[in-house]
């Protein structure tokens, strides 16, 4: 089977600061994850793999056909689904034909394509789309609109599809469905994603990790999520016994010293006793003081090289370990207490026609659930007073705090700490500071402008934005927060909210992460109908 590789390929930016040096990888048939934290480089990979970049050194090989979906894709909203597709032309011809049309234009549009429109309903239902060829892409949700670029990608088979992100914005039936598609398809394909359901149907997985230099490496694992992530807890493990047996090897050598150290004040302490009962006098005197101070000085030096080579050892362990990612968030400002109102809706009506009449109160844990463009978001603007209701009210009676679906909205210009700042203008700047360090903002950190952060930073900037606003916020909004978040900051944002005590109202389909912050209720919302509440807990 056709795959796609790597080889010796070396990439720097126009700043001249290298990003690949020397990179083999092949990505072979089936379904390969490419992984790494936010900002590390898979879409340059992305990028270098489809040819919109070139290596400065290397090659890269491309099976014979292939296909690139990009996390952001523009649709004419006036196309038709064919359209879309790439086979309105030869729908439109083998319709022709089928009303008895014999032009021979209609023949070759159709380049004897007889089952395109067989073909292209079922690649859509698939997907689960409706089968409507002829319906405007205007008409579709964002997220059938990011199934459909993929059905376009897939329909003639190529032997290399390409994917990034492809499942963000997708409810769980939609994402569900393309992983039982991809994972079922021949060639080779390369898919970008923290997606841990998709993640968990995969063949291998390649990480990008940065090597001592800063430079990147791509290391491959076989097996899906569970694999790969045993695989990474035994590289830790075996990297904390490193640590352990190099302190140990400290330890003894720095007692090694000192025993010598002792060892030998006491055979100094004995002749210069011997001298002074004057039992060894004169040359011969001297001569072995002379004898005894050059080996002294060449055995303390052998254990004082010995001793240096293991703090060597451990620090250079010590560099290995991975460092504590542990975002705390355990603010005593932003408890709610158990019966104090937070939400309360009454005769509420959205925009798309859902209804809702709800109260909430103490720190309570709210899924907001409903497929794809079911309304949602238009629920949560609605209750934020974001959107205007088309009927009934909403009132919030704690503060509320924000994390956006698309991480926009802070000082591009300004440091962390500022933008911190800029929210809770009573805080003191040394105050400021040290509940950055909560954040994994420390020392200089903080003053890093926002525009420079990577996007595992920028998330934690998000994050300390909206938790350490004055007032702090008792409720907290979140939009879809996992999409495009590495696993290391998505396991960082579950143990966040781990320590938070306010309450959540959280709009997502990552069924793993809504289980892993527990919610108390699930509001299912659908179209022109009431929401369901349901009490989970």
């Amino acid at each position: 089977m056709h795959a796609l590789s790597f080889s010796h390929v070396s990439f720097a930016w126009p700043d001249g600061r290298a990003l690949f040096t020397d990179l083999d990888l092949t990505v072979p048939a089936g379904l390969t994850a490419l992984v790494g934290r936010n900002g590390i480089g898979k879409s340059t990979l992305i990028r270098l793999a489809v040819g919109e970049l070139a290596p400065d050194t290397g090659t890269v090989t491309r099976p014979p056909s292939w296909a690139y979906v990009p996390q952001s894709v523009t649709l004419g909203l006036d196309s038709s689904v064919a359209h879309a597709l790439g086979v309105a032309s030869r729908v439109a011809a083998l319709r022709a034909i089928e009303a008895g049309s014999v032009d021979p234009v209609d023949f070759d549009a159709l380049a004897d394509d007889w089952s395109v429109e067989e073909r292209a309903t079922a690649m859509l239902a698939s997907l689960g789309l409706p089968g409507d060829l002829d319906r405007t892409v205007g008409r579709l949700s964002g997220g059938e609109a990011v199934l459909l670029t993929i059905a376009a990608a897939l329909l003639d088979g190529p032997d290399l599809l390409v994917l990034d992100e492809p499942t963000n914005n997708l409810d769980a039936p939609a994402r569900a469905g393309l992983a039982d598609r991809l994972a079922a398809r021949d060639g080779a394909t390369l898919v970008v994603s923290h997606d841990r359901d998709l993640l968990a149907r995969v063949d291998r997985i390649v990480e990008l990790r940065e090597r001592d230099d800063r430079t990147v490496q791509a290391r491959g694992f076989g097996g899906a999520l569970d694999a790969f992530e045993s695989a990474r807890e035994g590289e830790r493990d075996a990297l904390a016994r490193d640590v352990s047996a190099a302190s140990s090897q400290v330890v003894r050598q720095s007692r090694v010293l000192a025993a010598h150290a002792d060892a030998a004040g006491r055979r100094r302490r004995a002749g210069e006793k011997a001298r002074a009962d004057r039992r060894v006098v004169g040359l011969a005197a001297d001569a072995r003081q002379h004898q005894a101070e050059r080996t002294d000085a060449r055995v303390r030096g052998i254990h004082q090289d010995r001793l240096g080579a293991a703090r060597a050892r451990l620090a250079e362990a010590r560099a290995a370990l991975p460092r504590d990612r542990t975002i705390r968030v355990d603010l005593p400002g932003t408890a709610v207490p158990e019966r104090r109102l937070v939400l309360e809706a009454s005769g509420l009506v959205t925009r798309t026609g859902a209804t809702l009449d709800a109260l909430v109160r103490g720190p309570e844990r709210i899924h907001v659930t409903g497929l794809n463009g079911a309304g949602k978001s238009t629920l949560v603007a609605t209750l934020l007073g974001e959107a205007p209701a088309a009927a009934g009210e909403a009132r919030i009676g704690v503060p509320v705090g924000v994390l956006p679906q698309r991480l926009v909205g802070l000082d591009e210009g300004a440091s962390v700490l500022d933008n911190v700042r800029r929210r809770a203008p009573g805080a003191e700047p040394q105050e400021v500071r040290d509940l950055l360090g909560r954040f994994r903002f420390r020392g200089g950190a903080a003053d890093a402008p926002v525009a420079t952060l990577s996007g595992g930073e920028r998330f934690r900037a998000f994050l300390a934005c909206a938790l350490l606003a004055r007032p702090e916020p008792q409720l907290l909004v979140l939009d879809e927060p996992t999409n495009s978040l590495d696993l290391d900051s998505q396991a960082q944002l579950v143990e966040a909210l781990d320590g938070y005590r306010g309450a959540l109202l959280v709009v997502s389909h990552d069924v793993a992460f809504v289980d892993a912050i527990a919610p108390t209720r699930a509001w299912e919302v659908r179209p022109g109908e009431p929401v369901a509440d349901r009490q989970l807990r």
